[in-house]
């Protein structure tokens, strides 16, 4: 008698378990680490260039392209349960090869790069992935190599942050990468490798941007 009602017991338990969660009762608990925020610098374009897309290698007219390593940047705008967040504007800018922003404030002694389109954006689709052709960042005198991002859209604050390369030497050293705890700061490192699948010479990264929707 005593094993019979056990058995009626779990039955019951587990029917009520699997009623809660088919009836969307049980919720998953946040897994993600959202991306930590980091200043927009003093380098945000005043005005955006009229060749503004997703590809920062070519610029529209320009018979060259970009100096510097091309690189692959792709990932997904997700929430802290993993759900992709689709229609999210992302936008990034960084300095070009020789470590200039095309900004009137960057007062370095290089030459701009202007086959480098410093600037570029996209919306995040259906699955909230979005990809960005790009060059590998390089540092410049007080930052480690870096590029900027900003993600914007209905239903969520504005979320500015940075993404660094893995096994930069500058990482170390880096004031405004390590403000942020050890834990947030590896979701803004990123590991680069060789992508001939996608473009001959080229790298690539994952950079998943997980908001607090």
């Amino acid at each position: 008698m005593r094993g019979a009602t056990l058995r009626n017991r779990r039955f019951v338990l587990g029917s009520l378990g699997a009623a809660a969660a088919v009836g969307g009762l049980l919720r998953p608990a946040a897994a993600l680490v959202p991306t930590p925020r980091q200043t927009k610098g003093p380098f945000y374009p005043l005005t955006l260039p009229l060749d503004k897309d997703n590809d920062l290698v070519h610029v529209g007219g320009a018979s060259q392209q970009a100096l510097g390593t091309v690189t692959h940047v792709a990932g997904r705008v997700l929430d802290l349960n993993g759900r992709p967040v689709p229609g999210a504007r992302v936008e990034i800018w960084q300095c070009d090869a020789n470590g200039r922003y095309h900004h009137p404030g960057d007062r370095g002694s290089a030459p701009e790069d202007d086959a480098f389109q410093g600037y570029g954006e996209t919306l995040s689709d259906a699955d909230g992935a979005y990809r960005f052709r790009t060059i590998k960042p390089v540092p410049y005198p007080g930052r480690t190599a870096h590029i900027h991002f900003a993600i914007s859209g209905p239903g969520f604050d504005p979320l500015v942050t940075q993404m660094y390369v893995a096994g930069e030497p500058g990482n170390a050293d880096d004031g405004i990468l390590n403000r942020i705890d050890a834990t947030a700061r590896e979701r803004v490192i990123v590991a680069l490798s060789p992508a001939p699948e996608i473009e001959a010479d080229a790298l690539k990264g994952t950079f998943d941007i997980v908001l607090e929707v």
